[in-house]
């Protein structure tokens, strides 16, 4: 029986008697129900009543290439005929995993030569947190294995990605972080900025929360920094241009590792293979997943600089360490082909020259000047919208994060779906996105922001 067999009601039902959802307030979402999403195509989902709406976050940051792509249902079907599934482990490979490591090779910067699978960007974080501390215990520092964070970064729902992240509430309900890892102010200049503080200088100052991390605990006792290009989950976050760079400058300076989370950011996100190339990056770790595969089938890939692999090769023997499904034969399939659309179709040259700088001159000039919105930013297709109640202040309604919730709501009633994080409205859409879908996007963020405007106002 299919799902077709069921009204909309069962299947709430049934969702409720059986179903724990992600981030979830669940007894809310019983009383509610869930909106049953049912078929996709291109920019566009649909639900099981037949509404459009517009994609605006790429299923959840990954669909890179839109929906409906018979070519990598056609890869995954193949590949499952042949060789539905074989592991990594006892001195085997298959084919798959083997050509897309040289693939994400020829993409990555230079210093990157090497690939371990998982199936999630939380369990390649999980891979990189355990590798970068075996690689200073095999170079005889095993003292060196503090990492830095920064406050409201994502890193995954494991424990270990949790502990890495910086959000208070994932850390309330953990009941207990891996140790040695601590956590330093985010670089969000539009709160955080001092009164009369160039981006540039406040780039410079968050920057030196973790040189100040490193002094405090002792270069010798920091294994690594880790952060997300652009912080994604906790906001669509962009760095000003100085940070970076500083960022940079301090690692190389205590010999402390540098760990990107590029499992929002890859892939083209930036109008770059990887924000690294957008920002001028070198680091030794890239976490990647999500548009690996454009969400087609659960792949992650930690991307290993040349330094920690050759330790690891010449000097580490066995590592204890990997999943079941490290480099999924199907997976892999899919990715390759899905690697091929996105060059063969050109989007990462798209999002670059065309689409990306489009996408910011429509949030700038025609949601900027909105009475709720206090900033728009954006790189790439990627961006968010600051939900305030007074422009000039930067006040926020009260309480604290409720006034984006009525935005979203209205969005998506209005055939826009988007994310409300704290009081920021954020967009990652899918990278097929044209101009024409771009304007489709601004009409229906205005009309959300207009009737959001309505409600709070007389609230």
């Amino acid at each position: 029986m299919t799902y077709q067999n069921y009204s909309l009601k069962q299947l709430q039902q049934i969702d409720a008697a059986h179903h724990l959802h992600p981030f979830t307030d669940h007894k809310e979402l019983r009383e509610i129900g869930s909106r049953m999403i049912t078929r996709a195509e291109g920019p566009f989902i649909y639900d099981s009543e037949g509404t459009e709406l517009l994609d605006g976050m790429a299923g959840l940051w990954c669909v890179n290439i839109g929906y409906g792509r018979n070519e990598l249902a056609e890869a995954a079907y193949a590949q499952m005929k042949e060789m539905p599934y074989y592991n990594s482990f006892f001195k085997c490979s298959t084919p798959t995993p083997v050509l897309l490591s040289k693939k994400l090779a020829e993409l990555a910067p230079k210093n990157i030569n090497q690939v371990f699978y998982g199936s999630s960007g939380a369990e390649s974080n999980d891979t990189a947190l355990r590798l970068v501390r075996h690689y200073w215990a095999l170079e005889g520092k095993p003292q060196k294995n503090r990492i830095i964070s920064r406050q409201m970064a994502y890193h995954g729902s494991t424990v270990a990605g949790t502990s890495l992240g910086g959000m208070d509430g994932m850390h309330q309900q953990l009941g207990g972080a891996v140790p040695n890892i601590v956590h330093v102010m985010m670089p969000y200049a539009y709160e955080l900025a001092l009164p009369g503080e160039s981006d540039h200088d406040f780039g410079l100052r968050a920057a030196k929360a973790v040189e100040d991390a490193i002094l405090e605990a002792g270069a010798d006792n920091v294994a690594a920094f880790i952060g997300e290009p652009i912080m994604g989950a906790g906001g669509v976050k962009i760095p000003p241009a100085s940070y970076w760079p500083e960022i940079q400058r301090i690692c190389r300076k205590y010999d402390v590792l540098l760990m990107l989370d590029e499992v929002i950011t890859g892939y083209g996100r930036t109008g770059e293979w990887f924000a690294a190339q957008t920002y001028g990056i070198e680091p030794d770790t890239i976490t990647t997943a999500k548009a690996l595969t454009s969400g087609y089938q659960p792949l992650s890939a930690l991307l290993v600089g040349d330094r920690i692999a050759s330790t690891l090769v010449e000097k580490g023997g066995e590592f204890y360490h990997g999943y079941t499904y490290s480099g999924h034969p199907v997976a892999c399939a899919v990715a390759l082909k899905n690697l091929e659309i996105i060059e063969q179709e050109g989007l990462v040259e798209r999002v670059k020259n065309d689409t990306g700088p489009y996408f910011a001159r429509m949030l700038k000039e025609r949601i900027a000047g909105h009475g709720l919105v206090g900033e728009v930013r954006s790189v790439g297709l990627m961006g968010a919208i600051e939900i305030v109640k007074d422009k000039a202040t930067k006040e926020r309604f009260s309480p604290v994060g409720s006034a984006a919730v009525v935005v979203r709501d209205h969005a998506i009633a209005n055939g826009m779906m988007m994310r409300a994080t704290g009081d920021s409205m954020i967009l990652s859409p899918p990278l097929i996105w044209t101009r024409a879908t771009i304007d489709m996007a601004g009409d229906r963020i205005l009309k959300a922001l207009d009737l959001a405007e309505r409600d709070l106002r007389k609230a």
